[in-house]
């Protein structure tokens, strides 16, 4: 299983980005996705979450802002960031957690990560 994030950068604060995780080798359709973020010194949190099913989750920090979708056709998973804040300063993951086979069990895989930075 492969994951493949894209889009980071330097943007201004209140800039956009959108970040982009190409999958392959598990069955996207019905997988679980999340972006993830992690700063120097701390835990990696959960940005947001969009399940197979179309359900979404946001932190807290995010909601209003950042917009988690998904296209199954292109096996990817998408994160616009819009007025973008310091603070959202991080190294942002992509993960999936799904089946590489149909009858092989729920595993959980990670991106190599994307660094976004928000400064003037």
């Amino acid at each position: 299983v492969q994951l493949q994030a894209s889009g980071g950068g330097l943007v201004q604060p209140g800039g956009a980005l959108r970040l982009s995780c190409a999958v392959s080798g598990i069955i996207f359709s019905g997988s679980d996705t999340a972006w993830y973020r992690q700063t120097p010194g701390n835990q990696r949190e959960l940005v947001a979450m969009l399940n197979s099913g179309g359900s979404t989750n946001y932190a807290e920090s995010v909601k209003g802002r950042f917009t988690i979708s998904r296209d199954n056709a292109k096996n990817t998973v998408y994160l616009q960031m819009n007025s973008l804040k310091p603070e959202d300063t991080a190294v942002y993951y992509c993960n999936v957690e799904g089946k590489r086979r149909p009858f092989n069990a729920r595993a959980s895989y990670w991106g190599q990560g994307t660094l976004v930075t928000v400064s003037s």
